[in-house]
């Protein structure tokens, strides 16, 4: 039972996480073209959502999704970590920190891509769910 409910949530977990980085460049955005004080909301939300990724992961694994989403959620947690370490080095690393925001489009890219596979193999048994997503894989093509 967990398992089944934890397979249907992870797709809207992922889904809404997709939402807010796209939000999340946005007010990246804001911070560029309005008032660079919009950059404090831009890094408080991005801390608010950012606990989004172990629940994508706890999700996946309780789910007992196929591993290719389970290692994604992993580097997307790993991505979103990395997210803060770019910006704690931008004054003695400059090139370094400027990573942040090509990392913020790989997050984003990576959830999408667990939301389209998760949302593939919802309601396949845990036991099938590989096969199930190459089968999606190449009906996609």
């Amino acid at each position: 039972m967990i398992r089944s409910v934890s397979r249907q949530l992870l797709p809207i977990a992922a889904g809404a996480f997709v939402a807010c980085a796209i939000v999340q460049v946005f007010l990246a955005g804001l911070g560029v073209f309005d008032s660079p004080a919009a950059f404090i909301t831009h890094r408080e939300f991005g801390y608010t959502f950012g606990g989004m990724t172990l629940v994508i992961l706890i999700l996946a694994l309780v789910g007992r999704a196929p591993r290719r989403i389970i290692g994604l959620s992993v580097l997307l947690l790993l991505l979103f970590t990395m997210q803060s370490v770019f910006i704690a080095l931008r004054t003695d690393y400059p090139s370094i920190a400027a990573l942040h925001p090509v990392n913020g489009f790989l997050i984003l890219a990576t959830a999408v891509v667990i939301t389209r596979e998760s949302w593939a193999v919802r309601r396949v048994p845990a036991r099938a769910a590989t096969g199930a997503m190459v089968a999606a894989a190449s009906d996609a093509r």
